[in-house]
């Protein structure tokens, strides 16, 4: 016999508070955010540490601080809230003329500028009630990748992260060196013993975030001084401008690089392995049509933007 309580027995209601009071942090404030009576809430809160023997919020000062295992419930209460809401979404005749599901995508800004802001737009023309999600990875998702994946629709990041998950690959990108207008020594182009001797700046640097071309900086024998880490592709430039460093970023995001002036863009002096975009997500979702539907819309706006940008690189060499 098991000691663990039935799941009939609990009051799911309390999952929902529970959420509110651990993002919140307060009960007044989650008592707001739930509609409801503060004394209501609070004989939630009583319950919820009756059922864990655990006071979850500890009051220090004017203000409360989660314990110890609040800390630990928070990442799975919002997954197990997710979860739930998608089971009750689900539909036996769904249309996406008709839906009005939000799709869960993490990724990074990179990512969402790109093959996200195609799907975006063809979204809009087939399924205008349908809304995405694009929610920032982090080290902790890529860790936690079967767990978070099972909440979440997808996840938009390259091969070289991922293994033994369902895909659907989205087109190859090429990297490119970043400099600033005013980096005399890179005017002439950028050389293996320019890369070797300047400063960097990274966008990850991580035993488990990185970029494929920075690894394989290293693989070559360059060891890059870096002056600091932006977790965003699309700041990248703002660090770069003005200064000495150097930064890679993605072809994809050449145009918006360029868009804020100072800034000049190389082809780098080795062979850079190219970024093989992705959308990996759990095999729960394998048998779901909404969600294939999704997988679609994705592979069809990465091919689309692929075929625009031939285009555009065809205009820019006969201007």
């Amino acid at each position: 016999m098991t000691d663990r309580p039935k799941l009939s027995r609990l009051d799911l209601n309390l999952l929902v508070a529970l959420d509110a009071l651990l993002t919140e942090r307060s009960v007044t404030k989650a008592a707001e955010r739930l509609h409801l009576s503060q004394p209501a809430l609070s004989a939630s809160l009583a319950r919820l540490r009756t059922h864990f023997g655990d006071p979850l919020l500890v009051r220090r000062g004017n203000s409360y601080e989660l314990t110890a295992l609040a800390v630990r419930l928070a990442d799975h209460t919002s997954t197990a809230l997710e979860s739930a809401r998608r089971i009750f979404e689900i539909q036996a005749n769904w249309s996406p003329e008709a839906s009005t599901r939000e799709f869960s995508v993490y990724g990074s800004d990179y990512a969402f500028a790109t093959v996200g802001a195609a799907a975006m737009a063809w979204a809009a023309e087939r399924a205008p009630g349908v809304r995405f999600r694009f929610k920032l990875h982090n080290p902790t998702v890529i860790d936690e990748v079967d767990t978070r994946l099972r909440s979440v629709d997808g996840l938009l990041i390259p091969h070289g992260f991922l293994s033994d998950l369902p895909h659907v690959d989205l087109g190859k990108d090429h990297w490119l060196i970043m400099a600033s207008e005013t980096n005399e020594r890179a005017a002439a182009g950028v050389t293996m013993e320019m890369m070797a001797e300047s400063h960097w700046v990274f966008t990850y640097q991580s035993q488990t975030a990185f970029t494929s071309a920075s690894r394989q900086l290293q693989q070559l024998g360059v060891e890059p001084r870096v002056d600091a880490i932006v977790e965003s592709f699309l700041a990248l430039p703002h660090f770069i401008a003005g200064t000495d460093r150097l930064g890679l970023i993605q072809s994809g995001l050449a145009a918006v690089a360029l868009s804020g002036g100072g800034i000049r863009l190389y082809d780098p002096p080795f062979d850079a392995t190219p970024v093989l975009n992705a959308l990996w997500w759990h095999p729960v979702h394998n048998r779901d049509p909404e969600h294939a539907w999704m997988r679609n819309l994705f592979a069809e706006a990465a091919r689309d933007l692929i075929v625009r940008r031939g285009l555009a690189a065809q205009d820019s060499a006969t201007a």
